[in-house]
């Protein structure tokens, strides 16, 4: 006998088989069950969505041809991606909406997590003074409280369709199963023993024998939770059931989030960074993000230099943004947090005076010391994930939300089936101390009671000619932002695709660890010159998942899925 799951999206009908047979997708597409539809590259006339899970990108499509916008589509993708890709889709997490209407507005929204009520600067400091990263990355305690299902209600409101439509998909889901690809498997896997541990209850990411490619994820007690939030909005979340199993969840590992902590979550409107690079003006997002604005910081500090003439990964012109890079990372540990806590001095970071005097000691013969290479003067007078979308009408929208690490905290609710976040470690635990990710701070990103913890998230826009020409964000950590920065350049400077803008090699600098990061299919050469040159090079295996859409002259939607995951594209 064989098992079907069907998901029913009005006309359109995504099903897929549990056992041998063929899935079949909208219109009669069919796909082997082992190999879901990955699709990497679209040219399309209307809407597109790409997103780090195929199941999820074809979600948003459907959406978007029930007659949804791309705000439904965003939303409905992102609460897929928290059934299909538990690793960084998530309730559990938080993250950053930036986007531009049709009618030409600009709007950010900040559902980063918080710090709950009983956190404080020294609650990773043991007795003995030592800064504990443990504590901070694994488990209970490492948990902010989370944002993601304030920040989709508040996305809602300029959406078309209603949100139970938006949601249905979601439950589906998780109630009647996923087929595992191998990366997700894989996944699971490699992450039990951290689930047994730092969970107080079984979840359904753990099963006695090996997860592989193909075998099918249940998931009920998420569907209970969606349901919940299906019926009662933002109350099905903050508050009743849900609320009582996230603090039960709590108590029983010894984590400091309560009712309180929860009931007073609030996603904050922020306004967008913007700056012109070469003519192109650039949308992105403001603190507590830190993206939005290392990001001017290095498109402006480079616009001065030819970056055309120089050549794509040449030692000019990496060498030139690697100093971009180490300059705008040493700015950020220093003056960024969250605006609300800590008065982050944007105006003066991004004006051309200040961003000349940073480069004014680059030499192009030599390294960089990050040693040398203070934050500037300022004076006042593995994991995330990404949703590039855009829809018929031009509405543009850039998602970026995240658990952190991969798996969050690696800890599941029980009794309500999502991971929590392990956010609190991108707070500044100790002055001088990195976090996972490498990254060092102070006093302006240090723990207080509801503040927001910096993040290094780039959901960007850019316009060219006041019309829609690139929707970008990646994952990556720290790395995210120089993604972001390297994919722009690499369409507006060296005149890209969108396939070759997110799929070349890609390199990465952040002040400390005064090391550079390279891809292993970066170039040979270009790398030996930098090592002559004095700097020191490690090989990743990978930097980012990038999600792009490059809009064409003609209209055309140019959307392309980083090689680097499972990452798919969806558009008609």
């Amino acid at each position: 006998m064989k098992k079907w799951l069907f998901i029913v999206l009005a006309a359109n009908v995504i099903f897929y088989s549990c056992t041998s047979s063929n899935i079949t997708v909208g219109a009669g597409k069919e796909i082997d069950p082992y190999h879901f539809p990955i699709t990497k590259n679209v040219s399309v006339k209307n809407g597109c969505v790409a997103s780090a899970h195929p199941l999820a990108s074809e979600v948003g499509l459907a959406i978007l041809k029930k007659g949804g916008n791309a705000f439904d589509a965003m939303i409905a993708t992102q609460l897929a991606l928290a059934v299909v890709h538990p690793a960084a889709g998530n309730l559990g997490g938080g993250g950053f909406t930036v986007a531009r209407l049709a009618n030409d507005s600009l709007l950010s929204l900040d559902y980063r997590e918080m710090a709950p009520l009983k956190g404080g600067r020294n609650m990773y400091i043991d007795s003995a003074g030592n800064a504990r990263t443990d504590w901070s990355q694994n488990g209970h305690l490492s948990a902010g409280v989370p944002g993601t299902v304030a920040g989709l209600f508040a996305e809602h409101q300029y959406a078309k369709l209603p949100f139970k439509t938006l949601i249905q998909p979601a439950i589906e889901l998780a109630e009647k199963g996923v087929v595992l690809t191998k990366r997700e498997a894989d996944g699971l896997n490699s992450n039990k023993d951290d689930f047994l541990q730092y969970s107080t209850k079984p979840s359904a990411y753990v099963k006695n024998t090996a997860w592989k490619e193909g075998d099918t994820l249940y998931q009920p007690e998420l569907a209970a939770t969606l349901k919940r939030i299906r019926d009662n909005g933002t109350k099905g979340f903050y508050e009743g059931e849900t609320a009582k199993l996230i603090v039960e969840e709590m108590q029983r590992g010894k984590g400091i989030m309560r009712l309180e902590d929860l009931k007073g979550y609030v996603c904050k409107p922020r306004k967008p960074v913007e700056f012109d690079y070469r003519g192109y003006h650039v949308v992105s997002m403001p603190p507590s993000s830190s993206g939005g604005i290392i990001l001017g910081e290095m498109l402006k500090m480079i616009e001065p230099y030819s970056m055309s003439s120089y050549g794509f990964q040449t030692v000019k012109s990496v060498q030139l943004m690697i100093e971009a890079e180490r300059r705008a990372y040493a700015d950020r540990a220093e003056h960024l947090g969250d605006p609300d806590f800590w008065n982050v001095p944007q105006n003066i970071l991004l004006s051309d005076t200040y961003l000349k005097k940073r480069m004014s000691d680059y030499d192009s013969t030599k390294e960089g010391v990050s040693a040398n290479v203070k934050a500037g003067n300022v004076h006042e007078s593995d994991q995330t994930t990404h949703i590039s979308i855009i829809d018929k009408e031009g509405n543009m929208v850039a998602v970026t939300t995240t658990l952190n690490n991969s798996y969050g905290s690696r800890t599941v609710v029980g009794g309500a089936g999502f991971l929590l976040n392990d956010e609190m470690d991108d707070f500044s635990i100790k002055p001088g101390v990195p976090n996972m990710y490498g990254a060092v701070g102070g006093d302006a990103n240090a723990i207080q009671p509801g503040k927001r913890m910096l993040s290094s998230m780039t959901p960007t826009l850019v316009l060219k000619d006041n019309k829609p020409f690139i929707v970008v964000g990646t994952p990556g950590g720290t790395t995210i932002t120089t993604s972001v920065f390297q994919s722009i350049v690499n369409i507006v400077d060296f005149n890209m695709d969108a396939n070759d803008a997110v799929n070349k090699p890609k390199f990465h600098h952040q002040w400390l660890p005064d090391t550079v990061s390279v891809e292993r299919d970066f170039n040979e050469e270009t790398a030996k010159q930098l090592k002559d040159m004095g700097y020191k090079l490690v090989t990743l295996r990978a930097i980012g998942r990038t999600e792009l859409i490059k809009i064409l002259p003609d209209g055309t939607r140019e959307a392309a899925a980083d090689k680097r995951g499972d990452d798919s594209v969806s558009g008609y």
